[in-house]
């Protein structure tokens, strides 16, 4: 028996609801919300920012970039991530530095995801300069069925921010 649908329907199905279901959580968080392409794929974006007192009135802003792929590897998820990195810091508002922050949520989303790619998601954090820290994640979705893998550890650079990103990683990617 192969792994085909015969029922005319599309086998990324799965990947696209997932990926308009995540598009509505942002949204209901008040996300800012826009889109671009990586190579041919569409790509959602969804941005805020947030500053708290426990952080010292530091300001924290989180991108979360999401694409639906017909597959994922190692190789595609680093790319990603670092094109990701690169775009939420080419968008950057306010000043560098001490008192702002990026954290950014690369998601690439689909029916098949390779073991190499799931064990990069959580190997670690993904720093890019000082100030712009990447937690990549894989979704493989299948029929009413997802399985989100992300490094959910600490950081050094930017720790104090690692509970908040993780409990928005959480509402955004069940």
């Amino acid at each position: 028996m192969t792994g085909q649908r015969t029922d005319g329907a599309s086998s990324a199905d799965p990947a696209n609801t997932y990926l308009q279901s995540l598009g509505e959580r942002l949204t209901a968080d008040k996300c800012r919300m826009t889109a671009s392409n990586w190579g041919e794929h569409p790509v959602v974006i969804g941005s805020r920012s947030d500053r708290k007192a426990r952080w010292f009135g530091t300001k924290v802003e989180l991108f979360v970039f999401a694409a639906v792929v017909p597959g994922v590897d190692d190789a595609h998820l680093a790319e990603f991530t670092k094109w990701a990195m690169s775009y939420a810091q080419s968008c950057r508002s306010g000043l560098p530095g001490a008192r702002n922050a990026m954290m950014v949520l690369p998601a690439l989303i689909s029916g098949g995801v390779h073991t190499s790619a799931r064990e990069w998601a959580s190997r670690d954090a993904r720093v890019l300069g000082t100030t712009v820290i990447g937690r990549p994640l894989t979704v493989e979705a299948a029929q009413g069925v997802s399985r989100v893998t992300m490094y959910r550890g600490g950081t050094v650079w930017g720790g104090m921010f690692t509970r908040h990103v993780l409990e928005k990683a959480s509402l955004y990617f069940p």
